[in-house]
């Protein structure tokens, strides 16, 4: 079943659970999925969605640091729960082991040697781990791995 159509279901689901922070939550990843058609002018795909929701799932996160700090827990609670609603949607995150396996066959597979390699390795693991790790901290992992070859 696609993501979308895995969206729409869930949204009437919390349409009929009355529940109104699913709810809100939903209607607003299908609201920038829509946007995101448009001004990209493609078709929602399975990997274009994910991509959303991971961006959303990351604004939120950044949300909840900041709420925190200023002592707002009221709302950084709130963003948690959004949080939790959007990454029931986003495919099971990788474990370290994962990614470390993944990182190392796509140096081996671009051939990288430097620093100088690491848009290669980062092109090969995106598709990869869109969505299943935070690429941040995996560019970070790539620039540590290819410094000690």
């Amino acid at each position: 079943m696609s993501l979308l159509i895995q969206l729409k279901d869930e949204m009437k689901i919390a349409m009929r659970a009355k529940d109104k922070l699913r709810l809100g939550v939903i209607r607003m990843a299908l609201s920038a999925v829509k946007q995101a058609e448009i001004d990209h002018d493609t078709e929602a795909t399975d990997d274009n969605i994910t991509a959303v929701l991971t961006k959303m799932v990351k604004q939120r996160k950044e949300s909840i640091k900041m709420f925190s700090e200023g002592g707002r827990d009221e709302l950084a609670e709130k963003e948690a729960a959004e949080v939790s609603a959007l990454e029931f949607f986003l495919p099971k995150p990788l474990s370290a082991d994962e990614i470390n396996e993944l990182i190392a066959n796509a140096i081996t597979e671009s051939g990288a040697a430097s620093m100088a390699d690491m848009g290669k390795v980062m092109a090969v693991l995106k598709p990869l781990m869109q969505g299943k790790a935070d690429m941040g901290a995996v560019s970070g992992q790539v620039r540590a791995a290819l410094n000690a070859s």
